[in-house]
């Protein structure tokens, strides 16, 4: 199967083409794999620019995940009082350690909204989630660009011949993306006050002191 009948888009769109679909395809909670391909398939090749195409998908990318981090961090005033203290080790927890999870979930393919809504439930410092995002997104932009830059599409060809109907990838996606909201969902009704008791008991403790953005 050819790449775009599973993705309907070429490199012709340019780069303001690559701004609209790394937005608004990092702006769907957990499925960001449209972009990861556009911005691959531009790299190959001489036809643009490889540092232009890290910054436009980084920054369109760490502005998306803003938008859900902030709709998170604004999510806290529907969660019940009981649920909120239930979190409260957890915050503290991601508090702590919040600018390093934002950047290695930024900088791997992993469904990083698994990091950042948990990230804005907590309430982490928003200008440094953004710059922790932003710097690892150009970590990983570089490293699909470079990676493509380099060696073409032909990484790609052995995954893509077996494939004869795209309808099981869109299937495929949208299961990811319906297991991870369960994870998030999960993580809300977990009991952090054992569950971090035991490995990070500073979490337990009422004063702010451990509070640090």
């Amino acid at each position: 199967m050819d790449l775009w009948e599973l993705f309907p888009f070429t490199p012709e769109v340019g780069y303001l083409g690559l701004t609209i679909v790394s937005f608004f395809g990092s702006l769907i909670p957990f499925v960001p794999i449209p972009s990861f391909i556009l911005v691959a398939t531009m790299a190959a090749g001489e036809q643009f620019d490889i540092h232009v195409l890290v910054l436009i998908a980084a920054i369109t990318s760490t502005a998306a995940k803003q938008i859900i981090f902030y709709a998170s961090y604004g999510g806290r005033k529907i969660i019940s009082e009981k649920t909120k203290k239930r979190m409260k080790p957890f915050q503290k927890l991601v508090k702590r350690y919040g600018a390093s999870a934002a950047f290695v979930a930024a900088a791997t393919p992993i469904p990083d909204d698994l990091v950042y809504i948990p990230l804005g439930l907590a309430k982490y410092n928003p200008k440094r989630f953004f710059v922790a995002t932003l710097l690892g997104k150009i970590v990983l932009y570089y490293v699909i660009v470079l990676i493509s830059h380099y060696t073409g599409l032909s990484l790609l060809e052995p995954i893509l011949q077996d494939i004869e109907d795209p309808l099981p990838v869109y299937v495929g996606i949208i299961i990811l993306g319906a297991a991870m909201t369960i994870i998030v969902v999960l993580l809300l009704r977990l009991n952090w006050e054992r569950i971090l008791g035991r490995v990070a008991p500073w979490t337990l403790d009422d004063d702010d002191d451990n509070n640090q953005n």
